[in-house]
């Protein structure tokens, strides 16, 4: 069987544990940049990367195609879709890549599954989008498209919060007005109460196979690891798996980062990764969801 792994870092800890699964598993295995592709349509279509003809691939793992502008990364979904007609499996699915890429759409597969997600608010007029932060009295504004927990703001009873808690003294209201100029809408959603963490769990084929906190420095209440928290091991209860395992299916994914917050209200999704870092998985819980993608790989045979 022939596998591809689609990465831009070649230092990526995930690639390189699939690439090492693969191997055991005695995958003809390839290591591909997509933002390297090339097609050519003539009397036929001729995908390539790299030197490689795309299409003889059984299998592509897609760790990430690279971001940049739109028309590039566009492109890229486009040849995965096309690879998917042409009979490649692709992991996770286009579909499920572009459904979980984007937050707006992501809550709203959750939320008509009947998964408990925080108060959402999709709005595209400034005067509106001032109204529900006012009224939220507490509010994070998200990028759509946004990761890492990068371009994130919160705005507490009118005045806007710094990620290490600190109070801004940048007015928000020309914050909301620059995010909005600029994305043409606004994503907004109650900020949920919590104990300083959120919970990352890895799904594979409907199972968690490990989960960790992330905790946000003392003080602050930005919790991804990119921005300065810290992991630990964390068990889930039956009914967090089971919400975690509902989430990653309404997205479409076989895998997933889905991540969690515990609030007054009890645990809801903020959000789920279609392609996920199983490194902190790893160093927190010494699990390796590598073996376990390419065992369901296995299972597709």
């Amino acid at each position: 069987m022939k596998l591809g792994i689609a990465v831009t870092d070649p230092h990526d800890w995930t690639a390189d544990a699939l690439l090492e699964a693969a191997v055991d598993r005695d995958f003809e295995t390839y290591l591909i940049d997509l933002r390297h592709t090339e097609v050519v349509i003539e009397k036929d279509v001729v995908i390539s990367c790299q030197g490689l003809t795309l299409p003889i691939l059984d299998v592509l793992v897609v760790r990430d195609v690279g971001a940049g502008p739109m028309e590039g990364v566009s492109f890229r979904f486009d040849v995965l879709r096309q690879l998917e007609m042409q009979g490649t499996l692709i992991l996770n699915s286009p579909e499920a890549i572009r459904n979980a890429a984007n937050k707006y759409h992501t809550t709203y597969l959750l939320a008509k599954a009947g998964i408990p997600v925080p108060a959402t608010f999709s709005v595209q007029d400034r005067d509106k989008a001032i109204e529900t932060i006012n009224d939220l009295r507490d509010a994070i504004v998200k990028p759509v498209f946004g990761y890492k927990g990068k371009g994130i703001i919160r705005v507490r009873e009118g005045k806007m919060v710094e990620p290490d808690g600190k109070i801004s003294q940048i007015p928000w209201e020309k914050q909301i007005t620059q995010m909005i100029d600029s994305w043409g809408m606004l994503y907004i959603q109650e900020f949920i109460e919590n104990q300083g963490r959120d919970i990352r769990a890895f799904v594979v084929n409907g199972k968690v196979l490990g989960s960790i906190y992330r905790s946000a420095q003392k003080g602050h209440w930005i919790n991804n690891l990119s921005q300065g928290g810290t992991s630990s091991p964390c068990s889930l209860t039956p009914s967090q798996e089971e919400i975690c395992a509902k989430a990653a299916e309404a997205v479409g994914t076989v895998f997933a980062g889905v991540d969690l917050i515990e609030g007054p209200d009890g645990t809801m999704v903020l959000e789920v990764n279609g392609t996920p870092s199983g490194a902190g998985i790893y160093s927190s819980c010494g699990v390796n969801v590598a073996g376990h993608i390419l065992d369901y790989i296995h299972l597709r045979e």
